[in-house]
């Protein structure tokens, strides 16, 4: 509770700030995501493609800051195929070069939810879904209990809790776009719910990931949360799915969020 207490007003401050302390908070936490992997993978952080890795998540956030969103994506490609030629294209070089493509694209989307018409309020909107999602699954789960939702991968998580969390995300959502003053507020509400079920698919993919390693947290960074990966996994996947549709339904790379068609 100290942790999240001292930790959530931080990153709301820096998100409604926005500009470069918004895009030094984002790449802070991509690096220390992409960091995070490469210890549960086993990768050495301090080898050429582990640094190639970090230079191309430093190059991206300083490209989309300037404007430069393609230009960064580039850069991000390149990186991952810089990486696997001085992994000398070995196939056991995959687990490093998704780490930097996801915390790449992670990153990336962050950054661009940020921007356009919608971006601050949209940002908000982000953080609360995910972090009621997480945090209603957990207490509902607990009070409830019942079959499991995948036992393999994550033994703790419940049916009871991914849906407790689901409605309450959905509703956390619905009612932002309400106060907030949004006309669409039945398209806020749908993309609520889309967004708190992808976010849970971003918990269990970590889960599966760590599950393979036998590594119980991503790191010991946050004291009584684990890492920044055990934090942020429900995030980066909603987050890069709500650019993905974004840009599918008609949004731009400066806002991708317009795509929505949110008012």
């Amino acid at each position: 509770m100290a942790s999240a207490a001292v930790l959530a007003p931080a990153v709301l401050g820096l998100t409604y700030l926005g500009g470069a302390a918004y895009s030094v908070l984002m790449f802070a936490a991509a690096a220390l995501f992409l960091w995070e992997w490469f210890k549960i993978t086993g990768i050495g952080v301090s080898s050429g493609a582990a640094l190639t890795g970090f230079a191309s998540l430093s190059a991206l956030a300083v490209l989309v800051f300037f404007g430069f969103p393609l230009a960064g994506l580039a850069v991000l490609l390149a990186g991952v195929a810089s990486a696997y030629a001085l992994l000398r294209f070995q196939r056991s070089a995959r687990w490093c070069l998704e780490g930097i493509l996801y915390s790449g694209f992670a990153l990336y989307s962050l950054l661009l939810v940020r921007e356009g018409e919608h971006g601050l309020l949209f940002s908000f909107f982000l953080l609360i879904v995910v972090w009621a999602t997480d945090i209603f699954a957990y207490f509902t789960g607990r009070a409830l209990g019942g079959p499991k939702l995948w036992k393999r991968v994550s033994p703790k998580k419940t049916w009871s809790g991914a849906i407790g969390g689901l409605v309450i995300a959905t509703l956390f959502g619905g009612g932002i776009a309400y106060f907030s003053g949004a006309r669409n507020v039945a398209a806020w509400t749908a993309l609520a719910l889309a967004l708190s079920v992808v976010s849970q698919g971003g918990d269990l993919l970590e889960s599966a990931i760590k599950r393979r390693f036998d590594v119980k947290d991503s790191s010991q960074l946050i004291p009584g949360h684990g890492g920044i990966m055990d934090r942020i996994d429900g995030l980066v996947a909603a987050a890069i799915a709500a650019v993905v549709a974004g840009l599918a339904f008609g949004g731009t790379l400066d806002d991708p969020i317009s795509g929505f068609g949110l008012s």
